[in-house]
């Protein structure tokens, strides 16, 4: 049974927590949700359950990591769960923090717990500094200091997010451990199925796109529907679909707007190509910026090609 959620002007958003999640960190920048209720979940797929059965308003969910890549789970969630648009992207910066129980020292650490992508990310600073420590894997960021406090984890110190120093009361061994200074998540708000906000000049558009056969140059016709109308891509990944071997469909994320002429007439062209064409949305870009294209593939150059077309058509002389 589908539950609305409450009538009385709260929204609800649902995120992977629990609090002081990078997740949480993510939806904290979203302007329209600061005073609303924030609901906690244990996954992607719950997330987004949450929003297509009414029980939330919209979800925020990891979707790529600039060091690990495409985040797998939410990429298979998005083709195959209907009914649901992207409407926001954020960038979060990933660093971590080294923390334990209160009264324990860096020297006393030999048993570290962390998500195996936590601790992936932080390994050359672990062993510059604790080259004799051993690693447990934790279910998430946030549960590896949670089991420290609660009992259920027998290690020293654990990995996780800055943001939970302010939920918990922990002792901070070491911060800024991770490896990579420059590692960013990406999120996207998913809401259900909206129409599009109007275009900002600084946007993205995200699709998932089936090849119809699999022959030599497939990919490459898919990727003419873009090239041949000026369209930039930021994201191309491939994801098994599941039925057969050797099937995939691909993940795109293009630059601009589904209502751009270039961007619209690309769809047109993939959906004549594709057997599966899934359009996740057009939203502003999270660094706001502009996307630049030739003037030969500007709207008025789309415009004046149906017009001329038309014309053709009817018979008008050609001026």
């Amino acid at each position: 049974m589908t539950v609305e959620p409450e009538a009385s002007g709260i929204r609800t958003y649902s995120f992977l927590g629990p609090a002081g999640t990078f997740t949480e960190a993510a939806l904290a920048q979203v302007p329209e949700a600061r005073g609303q209720r924030w609901s906690p979940v244990r996954n992607v797929g719950e997330a987004l359950a949450d929003v297509v059965e009414g029980r939330s308003d919209a979800a925020m969910i990891a979707i790529e990591n600039s060091v690990d890549g495409g985040v797998s789970t939410a990429q298979d969630a998005l083709a195959t769960v209907g009914g649901l648009r992207i409407v926001g992207e954020y960038l979060v910066p990933v660093d971590f923090v080294l923390v334990a129980r209160p009264g324990t020292r860096l020297e006393d650490v030999s048993l570290i717990a962390a998500h195996p992508v936590a601790y992936a990310q932080c390994l050359q600073w672990l062993t510059r500094t604790l080259p004799s420590h051993a690693h447990v894997p934790a279910a998430s960021n946030v549960a590896s200091a949670v089991g420290l406090l609660d009992g259920t984890s027998e290690a020293d110190a654990a990995i996780a997010p800055p943001g939970i120093l302010e939920h918990h009361d922990v002792e901070l061994l070491a911060e800024r451990i991770g490896d990579n200074a420059n590692a960013l998540t990406r999120f996207v708000l998913v809401s259900r199925t909206v129409a599009p906000p109007p275009p900002t000049g600084a946007d993205k558009t995200s699709l998932m796109v089936e090849l119809p056969e699999d022959h030599p140059g497939a990919l490459m016709e898919m990727l003419e529907q873009f090239a041949t109308r000026g369209i930039n891509l930021s994201l191309l990944a491939s994801r098994p679909i599941g039925d057969a071997l050797g099937r995939y469909r691909f993940v795109i994320d293009a630059d601009g707007h589904v209502h751009d002429e270039r961007m619209a007439d690309a769809l047109l062209g993939l959906r004549r190509f594709s057997p599966k064409v899934v359009f996740l949305g057009s939203y502003p870009r999270a660094d706001r910026a502009v996307v630049h294209y030739p003037d030969r593939y500007s709207d008025d150059v789309f415009v004046e090609a149906r017009d001329w077309l038309r014309g053709l058509l009817s018979g008008e002389p050609e001026s």
